[in-house]
């Protein structure tokens, strides 16, 4: 894990967030119902984070070794447009990711919390493995959050790239419906 100074120094770069599905947007459980269908529970507060992340100039993406349709359904609640799934092979899929973003992988961040995930950690410019990530995720990953995937480890990386880019006050004037030149006063 970095020390502060260099965690800051690779926060403040960062433009380009993707984020693991199972195990960070959410606890990881999978619900089968006897029907087949598959249910995941998400996290309010990570919702709103990728609109604080959009607010403060962030592009989002998802990027998934599983395919569930619920995935789509939740990334266009949140708005996110770059969604990738059922790419067990997730670094190419991560460099497709920043083509199309238009965002290098050094100013890109990626959060994540299983194996298949390292490969990744190996190519973006902040790897953060989240509060319940397997042990060798923890111990490559740049920083590990406080709060487990699924109970808003991804709100948490959001405000932690924001407030070390300085955009955290004018975020929440917005999102607060506040003037934001009152609110920086």
């Amino acid at each position: 894990m970095l020390r502060a100074p260099a965690l800051r120094s690779r926060l403040k770069g960062i433009r380009f967030l993707v984020c693991d599905v199972d195990g960070v947007l959410t606890d990881g459980g999978i619900v089968l119902d006897n029907l087949g269908h598959e249910a995941k529970r998400f996290c309010v507060q990570d919702g709103l984070g990728f609109a604080l992340a959009r607010l403060g100039g962030l592009q989002v993406a998802f990027l998934s070794a599983r395919e569930s349709k619920i995935v789509n359904q939740r990334a266009q609640e949140c708005g996110v447009h770059l969604v990738m799934q059922g790419k067990k092979q997730k670094s190419p899929a991560f460099a497709e990711l920043c083509l199309q973003a238009k965002v290098p992988a050094a100013l890109t961040g990626y959060i994540g919390d299983d194996l298949l995930d390292l490969p990744v950690f190996e190519k973006a410019g902040l790897a953060v493995a989240v509060a319940n990530a397997a042990g060798e995720v923890k111990q490559a990953a740049h920083w590990v959050t406080r709060n487990p995937g699924g109970q808003g480890a991804v709100r948490e990386v959001v405000e932690k790239i924001l407030r070390a880019q300085g955009t955290w006050s004018k975020v929440m004037a917005q999102i607060l419906g506040r003037d934001v030149a009152k609110s920086q006063k």
